[in-house]
């Protein structure tokens, strides 16, 4: 969803070995692209599943005794999602602000982060919210992926200013210390509610005009993720080879992996779902797996942080055909974000209305067609992504580089 990089394709390696002009544009980063569209289509099969197979609910952390295999690690894969979009934003803003001149980076950065955001955030409340609904008076509005990276992206605006060394230590200290805030719960009415249920305990905020909203996506986490994704950004520098570049990632990625597994293991801390220990190898492997989403375990995230940045390093030697498909959903991120929830919600309207029960989600019978339904939905959608790019490059406005 962040759609800092400016336009342009190169192939999986191509990035620039010689230093061009200050304040030149940079091309794109495919690997990039590749990694935010593969991830873009795991949320896709998942919000497929929120209309599609809305039959079999799950819940968060998912219970593993009533949950298939198949659903839970349908479920489990669009995990990835919010993780690597947030991570690659900060990464994507380290790499708008390199397309400046040095003593302007920071501060063309932080501006652009702060007007993105709020842009982020206004568009979750109306045309994202309306996407989930089709109701445009709701009586109660849900705070979701897009409001938590516009939040994210203001707050980054801020953090940019510190040394890198504090940026790290800062975003570190949030993804794996901030589960020690969990025993902390501020009640509705009393200080600091809504800005807890804001940062980190999920809630409902009574709203001035009538109605109510859910902090789905608490935000604290997120400003730690998209803190670390800033952090990386030196790694693409053009300076770096790419070679250099792989090992690092796959250093940091096989890091987190183990961290990961220890934690886990202990049992003790990172994830308030303690693991389940009956039920046989697979449901063992479940419950291993099992984690909490909203908002993020330092577990959670230190897993999915782990994948993305590995598969971030091993989609840099992919076969260009398939990271040039990939990255056509990754060059228009939100552009494809809105255009998928609407697609998804009204097609489930008509085949309602074909079926005579308006009014009422269809599901479809399995977790096998729940994936093909998706993967029907996903072709239209890459050609309208592809369109939409190619459009985008023939606008001169300010304003594009906020869609």
């Amino acid at each position: 969803m962040s759609m800092m990089i400016t336009a342009a394709a190169v192939s999986n390696d191509a990035l620039a070995r010689t230093t061009p002009p200050i304040a030149t544009k940079r091309q794109r980063i495919v690997s990039i692209d590749a990694l935010r569209g593969l991830v873009m289509l795991l949320m896709l099969v998942d919000h497929t599943r929120e209309f599609f197979y809305s039959h079999a609910p799950v819940s968060d952390p998912m219970t593993i005794a009533t949950t298939p295999p198949a659903l839970f690690f349908t479920r489990s894969a669009a995990h990835l999602c919010a993780p690597v979009f947030v991570l690659l934003t900060g990464l994507a803003a380290w790499l708008y602000a390199e397309g400046r001149a040095p003593d302007e980076r920071r501060a063309a950065a932080s501006s652009f982060l702060v007007k993105r955001g709020m842009f982020l955030v206004a568009l979750e409340w109306t045309i994202v919210n309306f996407a989930w609904t089709f109701d445009p008076t709701p009586a109660l509005v849900y705070l979701q992926v897009i409001w938590a990276i516009g939040l994210s992206m203001i707050a980054l605006a801020a953090i940019l200013h510190l040394p890198r060394p504090l940026v790290v230590a800062f975003a570190l200290v949030i993804v794996l210390g901030h589960n020690l805030l969990d025993p902390v719960a501020i009640a509705p009415g009393e200080h600091g509610h809504v800005i807890w249920a804001v940062l980190h305990d999920r809630g409902l905020l009574v709203l001035p005009f009538g109605g109510q909203a859910r902090t789905s996506y608490p935000v604290l986490p997120w400003i730690g993720v998209i803190a670390l994704g800033w952090a990386i950004g030196p790694w693409f520098a053009r300076t770096v080879d790419r070679i250099e570049r792989r090992r690092r990632l796959l250093v940091a990625g096989g890091g987190a992996l183990v961290s990961f597994a220890i934690l886990r293991t202990i049992d003790g801390y990172g994830e308030p779902l303690l693991r389940e220990h009956d039920g046989g190898t697979l449901a063992t492997v479940m419950s291993f797996l099992n984690l909490t989403k909203y908002p993020p375990s330092a577990d959670f995230l230190l897993l999915t942080l782990a994948i993305g940045v590995i598969l971030l390093a091993a989609i840099e030697r992919m076969p260009a055909r398939v990271t040039t498909v990939l990255a056509v959903f990754g060059s228009a991120p939100l552009f494809f974000y809105i255009l998928h929830l609407y697609v998804v919600h009204a097609l489930n309207n008509v085949a309602g209305w074909v079926l005579g029960v308006d009014g009422t989600l269809v599901s479809v019978p399995n977790v096998t067609a729940l994936w093909l339904v998706a993967g029907l939905i996903a072709v239209p959608c890459w050609f309208a992504c592809r369109s939409f790019a190619a459009f985008k490059r023939t606008r001169t406005g300010w304003w594009w580089r906020y869609l």
